[in-house]
């Protein structure tokens, strides 16, 4: 897969809106929440351009028993894909290119509030987001055909993030 990102683009969350809805459609009432989550949900920073949401169900084997219904929306059902308890969904358009990650847990589990703290706490902190932005622009730049070292540069930064958002949680709880 080759690397690739861009500046942001203010209609991914439109297209997140219309994405979320579709799926809701599809899945009906055991969906909990879907929320849009990874860099296209972060104003303002470089972003692969492929909408990631985040799909809250009240049961992962409900969720396997209704997989066909995401299949059919152009999804390849992935399974946990390296994460226990997740499955895993992406879509790609016609020519190839992907469009859209779909990582489902069920409700409570400790995968959602990690992915929805970090979201939250770059969203709220503006220099967090352009450090971000900046390490993304710069991986691609550097390993533009190796999504696994693009990836392996960003986990140091989004390990330490996600320290820091689970403390300013704490702080925004209290």
């Amino acid at each position: 897969m080759r690397v690739r990102v861009v500046a942001h683009d203010p209609a991914w969350s439109v297209k997140a809106e219309q994405e979320a809805h579709r799926l809701q459609t599809a899945l009906g009432e055991f969906v909990v929440a879907i929320h849009h989550i990874g860099s296209t949900a972060i104003p303002s920073i470089y972003a692969k351009p492929i909408i990631d949401f985040l799909l809250e169900v009240d049961s992962i084997e409900i969720l396997d028993e209704h997989a066909k219904y995401i299949e059919d929306l152009g999804y390849q059902s992935m399974g946990e894909y390296g994460i226990p308890g997740r499955r895993y969904f992406r879509k790609s358009n016609d020519q190839g290119i992907r469009t859209h990650h779909v990582h489902s847990f069920e409700e409570d589990h400790e995968e959602v509030f990690k992915h929805l703290v970090f979201r939250d706490y770059i969203i709220a902190h503006p220099e967090e987001a352009e450090a971000y932005g900046q390490l993304k622009h710069r991986l691609a730049i550097a390993h533009p055909d190796d999504i696994e070292a693009y990836v392996d540069g960003k986990d140091p930064f989004i390990k330490e993030s996600i320290a820091r958002a689970l403390a300013w949680h704490n702080t925004q709880e209290s």
